[in-house]
């Protein structure tokens, strides 16, 4: 992978990471159709989704400043065995919430390595299935009525939903904020709590699963000779930059469109986008070999 592969697959992650249209998906796509494809490129998109983490605590840092005060505070309150379910505020509710969206992960955790298989293998097919499962998510989140649920009103019905369309959202080609904004919408919270809980939602278990990456490939760097390694450690800081300038930009298109009910046009994009991937998989399947460029 040259210096331009880094800054177009960072420039792709940026701007899809946030809007509903799956950064997986885009990269898996670029990477099949260049051949940067592999383990490398699997550490890489990390690398790319810790820089448009940074967009997040940019972008929602007063929210997220509000909620680690009150992290704070429950913890203190758990040692003097204050803590109660009780009566808790929209700041520690949503804290809680959150905490409880993560751990729906856990039986998606079992099929971590199969999740990645499906972005690493030659085939775009199950791209080109997950980008239609986007589109009809998208098209029956549009439709539902305007919610009022705001931080202080989320249950834990609401939570264990929108953490099983997080899971699902590990396959390539499932937008993490589609499915995550969607099932909001489905829970009934309005468009500023939908767009708020699945961007913060989304720290702790990106940041969790990047940093492994990253542990990974320092262990790999290690092993190949050196000037490998300062390649691979300038793409992954230019990446890095890249997807969190432009990750920010892409938070404060995505906060205008889901204000201006603007969602239906990424069902319409990743409908068409799925059938046109679909359409090359089977292609490539009569020839025997990917198409690449």
């Amino acid at each position: 992978m040259n210096l331009f592969d880094a800054i177009i697959q960072a420039i792709l992650q940026g701007l899809t990471e946030f809007l509903p249209v799956s950064s997986s998906g885009h990269i898996s796509l670029y990477q099949h159709f260049t051949g940067n494809s592999g383990e490398g490129a699997l550490m890489f998109s990390a690398v790319l989704h810790l820089g448009t983490l940074v967009a997040v605590f940019i972008a929602f840092r007063s929210d997220i400043l509000a909620l680690l005060k009150e992290l704070g505070n429950m913890i203190a309150d758990i040692f003097k065995r204050r803590f109660t379910l009780k009566d808790m505020n929209p700041e520690r509710r949503m804290i809680v919430m959150i905490i409880l969206s993560c751990f729906c992960l856990a039986p998606f955790a079992l099929f971590k390595d199969w999740f990645e298989s499906v972005g690493e293998d030659s085939s775009i097919l199950a791209e080109g299935l997950c980008f239609l499962y986007t589109s009809a998510i998208l098209f029956m989140s549009d439709r539902c009525e305007k919610g009022r649920k705001e931080e202080g009103d989320i249950t834990v019905k609401d939570s264990v939903t929108v953490g099983f369309f997080q899971g699902v959202a590990l396959l390539p080609g499932v937008s993490r904020s589609g499915s995550t904004i969607s099932a909001g919408l489905f829970s009934g919270f309005t468009r500023e709590t939908s767009v708020k809980y699945s961007f913060i939602l989304g720290i702790p278990v990106i940041l969790a699963s990047c940093l492994l990456e990253v542990v990974k490939f320092i262990k790999t760097s290690m092993e190949t000779n050196v000037a490998e390694q300062k390649v691979s450690i300038v793409n992954c800081i230019v990446g890095f930059i890249v997807a969190a300038a432009v990750g920010l930009g892409a938070i404060k298109l995505v906060k205008w469109l889901v204000k201006s009910d603007k969602f239906k046009v990424f069902a319409y994009y990743t409908l068409g986008l799925g059938c046109v991937v679909l359409i090359i998989s089977f292609i490539e399947l009569c020839m025997g070999h990917p198409i690449q460029f």
